[in-house]
């Protein structure tokens, strides 16, 4: 479980990072960009990919594509949602994600819908409703703060389903990574340059150094989920479970104690609700 415990760690981290951006006074994009040079390296030193499968016929590039679009800008939306919503909110929404993936699954992929799945999806539906629930005038980015918690919702409930569509293709997974970090990386660096053209936006080390820690990060987040599946092959619910209650559970501690994030009785209600739907498709 240590891998499990390691891979929540820095899938929080991630959103920590992203909460002192401002205040560090980074450029989240240049530092997504970063990010992406990071992942890229990593997973060549990590899993030496094997590049060869990418050129044959059945390589899903229009799932690639997808995901290399989809990845920088959800990225960003995370940010975005991190700063006006918090990470408790933000990282609940994230792992609730998988709903939008499970009824894919059930909808397009033929799994069979249980009663403990389709409990947790209506629970998780629920406990998205109240963990978004925001009653803020103060300002407007205060007021939107329930939007951008649903864009990364949605978003990484879209990348989930395009990952499946990969996997089933058959490419290996580090092959994969190289390709998808690759794409995000050139879709990263066209969105910095259109910046630097129209807001004349200037690279400076300092974005680069925090692109470099939140690469460090989010690898880190993919590299110690699969070894922890590695470590127990015959417990993948328990895997699952483990990593998303213990990121919803862990965001919640960072962002009250560290960050002072106030929550309502109706996110507080959420929060619960999620970590009982998380449950019920894990262990259904």
């Amino acid at each position: 479980m240590i891998y499990v415990l390691m891979s929540v760690a820095c899938s929080v981290l991630v959103s920590v990072l992203l909460k002192l951006a401002r205040r560090l006074q980074v450029d989240v994009g240049q530092a997504i960009a970063w990010n992406y040079v990071a992942t890229s390296v990593l997973t060549w030193s990590v899993f030496h990919p094997a590049l060869a499968v990418l050129r044959s016929a059945q390589a899903p590039w229009l799932g690639f594509v997808g995901l290399g679009l989809l990845l920088p800008l959800i990225f960003l939306a995370l940010a975005s949602s991190v700063r006006s919503a918090g990470i408790v909110r933000t990282d609940a929404a994230q792992r609730l994600s998988l709903l939008i993936s499970l009824l894919a699954a059930f909808l397009w992929f033929g799994e069979t819908l249980s009663l403990a799945k389709g409990a947790g999806v209506a629970i998780g539906l629920l406990a998205l409703l109240c963990m978004v629930w925001k009653v803020d005038t103060r300002g407007s980015d205060e007021a939107r703060g329930w939007l951008w918690p649903l864009v990364v919702f949605a978003g990484f409930g879209l990348i989930d389903i395009l990952f499946k569509q990969v996997a089933r293709a058959g490419t290996p997974f580090a092959a994969s990574l190289q390709a998808m970090f690759a794409l995000a990386f050139v879709v990263s660096l066209a969105i910095l340059l259109w910046r630097r053209w129209h807001d004349r936006t200037f690279f400076t080390l300092r974005d680069a150094i925090a692109g470099l820690l939140l690469g460090l990060a989010n690898f880190g987040n993919i590299v110690f989920y699969v070894r922890g599946h590695q470590a127990l092959p015959d417990h993948p619910s328990l895997v699952f479970a483990s990593m998303n209650l213990g990121v919803v559970a862990l965001g919640a501690v960072v962002g009250t104690a560290a960050f002072r994030e106030r929550l309502s009785g109706v996110n507080v209600l959420g929060l619960g609700l999620a970590l009982g739907a998380i449950g019920l498709i894990a262990w259904g």
